[in-house]
């Protein structure tokens, strides 16, 4: 009978405890969750962010280590994996997940806000895969890219958006591709509809263009209707499924996208005038 990790047919350890996790964006939403799901599990969570204030406070919540750094420049995101080499000898995993930025149609996107469309949702994550590469090919470790749903699809006036995260699902592929027979997995998760502070934003936006609407708990239903599962997601479910890619559990996938939207890319869309109807 074959051990659990006991040789070159036994499977990885399954169990987050003692690895080092690096996390760009860590300092609200999906990021913060993410840096709790695996602190609570014994990870060494890094955080990495170029305000102080949020990635602090989170760092100090789960006991992790927060790094004011531009995941997209370069030299920053090589000081911020060398630190954590420093503190704790190895990295293990990385998660890319700082984005947010590009909610313009193509003819109002200006040149400066496509480049930082660009620079916020797909440099980071590139830039900092390439900075970690070499750590996580020692370990033998893994990359999750947090894309969304809108990596998939498109939604209105989300131009730079859009792109940025269909190409984070490129880049998990060619890294995927690339690095896999040296032992890195890479994978990306598509979050849908998500309770965080940006989209509790815009749910304030869509209010106030739908004055039917008495709350942000009557918004999110209002935009998750046609979802199978008919409500946004929490945080921390988005959280467990970055935890389960960056795990042991998930030691055979790479190069996977995985649809965390509670259905919504199963959904025909020109059927819902029948469903509407109550056909």
């Amino acid at each position: 009978m074959v051990s659990l990790g006991s040789g070159p047919r036994g499977l990885p350890d399954r169990s987050v405890r003692d690895k080092v996790v690096l996390i760009t964006g860590g300092g609200t939403g999906i990021g913060a969750a993410v840096a709790a799901r695996f602190a609570e599990e014994g990870a060494r969570v890094v955080l990495v962010g170029r305000r102080p204030g949020p990635i602090q406070e989170v760092a100090s919540h789960v006991g992790g280590h927060a790094i004011v750094a531009d995941a997209a420049d370069g030299e920053s995101a090589r000081a911020a994996v060398a630190e954590t080499l420093a503190l704790y000898g190895r990295l293990d995993v990385l998660v890319a997940n700082a984005g947010g930025h590009g909610f313009d149609p193509v003819g109002e996107t200006s040149d400066e806000s496509w480049e930082s469309s660009i620079r916020v949702n797909l440099t980071t994550a590139f830039v900092m895969a390439r900075e970690a590469l070499p750590a996580l090919l020692e370990s033998r470790g893994a990359i999750v890219i947090v894309s969304s749903l809108a990596g998939v699809f498109a939604g209105p006036k989300v131009a730079g958006y859009t792109t940025t995260k269909h190409a984070l699902i490129g880049l998990t592929r060619s890294l995927a591709r690339d690095y896999g027979k040296r032992g890195v997995r890479v994978n990306a998760v598509c979050p849908g509809w998500t309770r965080t502070p940006m989209a509790d934003a815009e749910m304030d936006e869509f209010m106030a263009h739908a004055p039917e609407l008495e709350n942000r708990d009557e918004a999110y239903g209002r935009v998750t209707r046609d979802v199978p599962l008919g409500r946004a997601a929490e945080s921390e479910e988005i959280a467990s499924v970055v935890r389960f890619l960056g795990s042991g559990e998930a030691s055979y996938l790479t190069g996977a996208v995985l649809m965390a939207d509670g259905g919504a890319h199963i959904v025909d869309l020109p059927t819902l005038a029948f469903e509407h109807a109550g056909m």
